[in-house]
């Protein structure tokens, strides 16, 4: 049945606009013609499919695919390093399940087998584990569960988060640019439509002013309700049974209700560390602990391991770095914190923005978008929060920054691990007798919070530079 799984991998991106033509669309139906192509293209995808064929040698996997053009590829174990294992509901079914080899450099998967028994994944799992060892040989490692998320820990994943907010975002942006007249009349009459029923229903009730205010905040607060109920879906979804283990010295993440993600990846190949917590964290006494490991795209959909806990305990998250980096002495850390007077750098782009709008504003409200001038006050006070909790920790084998005030994270890397290191001063940093020392890794995504240490005195910048510049040229690069 493998024929059926690649079929459904090549369709699904058509489904969605196929029904959208079909029940909404307008006009000359010819339009459905151009699936013709589509077909041509999956019949040539399933071709090269029922060529592919994968063997294993001493050393390496080798794969062999195409029938006219035809590739040989050799990949030796110790170059892959993440195996991502993923099962859909159909996979599920029919009990078997996709994997993933990827390498340390490429954005793409070195090898991708789309339907394998899950048993024979599983072995393929452990045979890259072992580096292609003899079984009889390899001492097989007991996998050590480090942390198991409950549905009720899911639960507060899904309140803390936005997913919510951001699929439904991604849904009135996939309906601007697929369903016909989108832009133009379908948001205006449903609009309108949904304006006159509210008002229909809310004028019968004969309400005052207040009665008014406290119906928009109702409102407000089921449409919030709403959203959180959906990111708490989205979370089940995603993360229940999350369990992370390690055997040897390689970590396993598996999470999912419906499908399923398994991801495995050695220890050395993680390059940075960040711990996240916002506002919700701080109520439910719970942060987040995320990864950058090499070879891990940060467009792919779950597959590769970013996240150590999606949620957990503070004492958790440092128990987890002490045990996978027994060395760093994580909580003996001495920060270092920075000049209180730059809160006012930190409140300065608020600044122009504020003026702007109230420029806009006057044009339409007159003298009531001096209004706006009262995010100033709010902006400083959050400026000067900031600047408090700015700071940076090194030792002998950790670097570590922190920054936000109504968002905080902490960002940290092993010495072992820096690739590049760079100072840079903007024409206010001149004048300001300032700098930025950035810290570069390996694995690093540009959506995550950077490892940079902001607005330290130039003279102490080029210190630092100089130390750690001195303690990478005498330590190995630890890839």
């Amino acid at each position: 049945m493998s024929w059926l799984f690649v079929l459904v991998q090549h369709l699904r991106q058509y489904v969605v606009p196929l029904l959208i033509l079909i029940f909404l669309g307008r006009g000359d139906r010819n339009e459905l013609y151009s699936l013709i192509g589509i077909g041509v293209l999956v019949l040539f995808s399933l071709w090269q499919y029922f060529t592919y064929r994968y063997g294993i040698g001493a050393n390496g996997l080798v794969v062999r695919s195409g029938l006219l053009n035809r590739s040989l590829r050799v990949i030796p174990f110790v170059r892959i390093q993440n195996v991502g294992l993923h099962q859909t509901v159909l996979h599920r079914l029919f009990g078997v399940a996709e994997v993933r080899l990827e390498s340390a450099g490429g954005k793409e998967p070195e090898a991708q087998m789309r339907v394998l028994k899950l048993a024979d994944a599983l072995a393929l799992e452990t045979l890259v584990r072992r580096r292609g060892a003899d079984p009889a040989q390899a001492a097989e490692d007991r996998a050590e569960s480090l942390l198991r998320l409950s549905p009720a820990e899911v639960l507060r994943l899904g309140l803390v988060s936005n997913g919510g907010l951001i699929l439904v975002g991604a849904g009135l942006a996939a309906a601007m640019q697929t369903v016909p007249d989108f832009n133009g009349r379908v948001p205006e009459r449903v609009l309108r439509s949904g304006a006159r029923w509210l008002f229909g229903r809310v004028e019968g009730y004969h309400l005052d002013a207040a009665g008014y205010a406290l119906l928009a905040v109702a409102g407000i607060v089921f449409v919030a309700a709403a959203l959180k109920g959906l990111s708490m879906t989205l979370a089940l979804m995603r993360y229940y049974g999350f369990e992370l283990s390690e055997q040897g010295r390689r970590l396993t993440a598996e999470r999912g209700l419906l499908a399923r993600w398994r991801t495995t990846v050695p220890r050395r190949r993680i390059q940075a560390w960040t711990l996240e917590e916002g506002v919700l964290h701080r109520l439910l006494r719970r942060r987040r602990l995320a990864v950058d490991t090499v070879g891990a795209n940060e467009h792919e959909d779950g597959r590769a391991l970013k996240e150590l806990a999606p949620i957990a305990a503070p004492q958790v998250c440092d128990g987890l770095i002490a045990h996978l980096l027994p060395h760093a002495r994580w909580d003996a850390l001495q920060w270092r914190a920075l000049p209180k007077a730059v809160w006012w750098r930190l409140f300065l782009p608020d600044l122009p923005w504020t003026l702007l709008a109230v420029f806009a504003g006057y044009w339409q409200l007159g003298l009531w978008s001096l209004l706006a001038l009262l995010w100033l006050p709010w902006a400083a006070f959050k400026a000067q929060r900031r600047a408090r909790r700015m700071g940076y920790a090194m030792d002998a084998e950790l670097i570590a920054v922190r920054e936000g005030w109504w968002r905080r994270y902490w960002r940290f890397a092993e010495l072992d691990k820096l690739q590049a290191l760079q100072i840079t001063r903007s024409p206010l940093d001149r004048r300001c007798g300032t700098a930025t020392l950035w810290l570069d890794t390996a694995g690093a995504g540009a959506l995550g919070p950077p490892l940079r240490i902001r607005f330290l005195p130039v003279d102490e910048a080029r210190g630092l530079y100089e130390r750690l510049a001195a303690s990478l040229a005498k330590r190995p690069l630890r890839w």
